[in-house]
């Protein structure tokens, strides 16, 4: 009796979710064992953050469990992984050692405050989930002075999540009677608001913050955090009561030392997702997928989705010796929420036309509902 293929998946977000459960959903637990790893047991949508932020929603009721996978004949282990053996195809947990005939990694990316002088002791990370609540605190302590919002690295996870953070912190600011003695400053590395997004649309975004007195500074690359101060590496400076900072974001220690991404870099793939070993697949904010010379596939749930779900079907169809092989299409959505109980939605298309196209669709409640609408789905389909 051969023994069935052993499909491991690095990484329980939308990525690896998304490919185990196409799999399974596809070929029975007779068929081929899968195998999901992560440190954590459980998956958060991660634009829920905001929404804890603004007090309106708990880290509690914002996640799912990892452990509920076992019900779909997954397995799930919940451990670090220490070491990825290309060679020999295995791979190392605290615990445990791993062979599989089949590798996904969606490990997505880490977020690396350090790299920034200051930063940790002089202000609050945006993307961290532990923080999230003492940021709400703060936010609903001050009476008046200056909230800095800052994006120290570029690439970074969901684009137009800082944007939406300060036009959610400018609604509770409003709401609490406060807003106009707090003045809110976005500082970006980017020349432009979304440089995914392109000119035409970063300008609308542009306007929909400046709007709200939202001041955006463009090109501000900075260097180190002192307290109360942004210094910027052109020697500029700038004053804050509370810095809210999206940190710069690098691929987990893991990756660098098996050799698939270069230090600070992220593993670099085309449209079939493939690494030049066999049978390794890596997906989402792991990976960097050039789009055109200066542009990437951003780092968003949707795509990562997406990108796994084209691995899982050239995985089925490999197993089931079909050889047939698709390419991710390069298409997804953002939601841009506004802080006035609407959102509007960033459409992408990557790869169609010949060169990469975006549409903002109006800022209505309808899009606000379908935003909740896919946190809900991904949650109960995929757990």
């Amino acid at each position: 009796m051969t023994s069935i293929p052993h499909i491991l998946i690095l990484g329980g977000g939308f990525g690896g979710l998304a490919a185990a459960n196409e799999i399974r959903n596809n070929l029975p637990s007779s068929q081929v064992k899968i195998t999901v790893i992560d440190k954590k047991d459980w998956f958060m949508v991660g634009f829920a953050k905001l929404w804890i932020i603004k007090g309106t929603r708990t880290f509690e009721n914002s996640i799912g469990s990892l452990n509920q996978l076992i019900k779909k004949e997954i397995n799930f282990l919940k451990e670090e992984i220490i070491e990825i053996d290309l060679q020999n195809k295995q791979i190392k947990t605290t615990t445990k050692t791993l062979s599989y005939d089949f590798l996904i990694i969606a490990m997505g990316a880490v977020l690396a405050p350090e790299k920034i002088s200051g930063l940790s002791e002089n202000g609050m990370n945006l993307y961290d989930h532990n923080q999230l609540t003492e940021i709400h605190k703060k936010i609903k302590n001050m009476r008046s002075g200056n909230i800095a919002i800052s994006i120290m690295g570029m690439p970074y996870k969901c684009p137009p999540a800082p944007f939406e953070a300060s036009l959610l912190i400018d609604s509770m600011l409003r709401d609490a009677g406060v807003r106009k003695s707090i003045q809110i400053h976005f500082y970006s590395p980017a020349p432009i608001t979304l440089p995914a997004a392109g000119p035409e649309i970063s300008k609308k975004i542009l306007s929909l913050i400046n709007s709200e007195n939202i001041v955006f500074h463009d090109s501000c690359k900075i260097k180190s955090v002192e307290k109360n101060k942004l210094i910027f590496q052109n020697g500029d400076e700038a004053n804050f009561d509370l810095l809210l900072a999206v940190p710069p974001h690098v691929a987990p220690k893991v990756i660098y030392e098996s050799g698939l991404a270069k230090e600070g870099g992220f593993i670099p793939i085309n449209r079939d997702c493939k690494t030049p070993f066999e049978n390794v697949y890596a997906v989402g904010d792991v990976t960097t997928l050039t789009v055109i010379d200066t542009m990437t596939v951003p780092k968003a749930g949707v795509f990562a989705e997406r990108e796994a779900i084209t691995v899982a079907q050239n995985i089925i169809s490999s197993i089931q010796n079909k050889n047939e092989l698709l390419l991710f299409d390069g298409k997804g959505g953002c939601f841009l929420e506004s802080g006035r109980d609407t959102a509007s939605i960033i459409e992408v298309d990557m790869f169609t036309e010949s060169k990469p196209t975006t549409k903002l669709t109006e800022s209505t409640t309808k899009h606000l509902d379908e935003k909740l609408q896919f946190e809900k789905e991904r949650l109960s389909k995929w757990l």
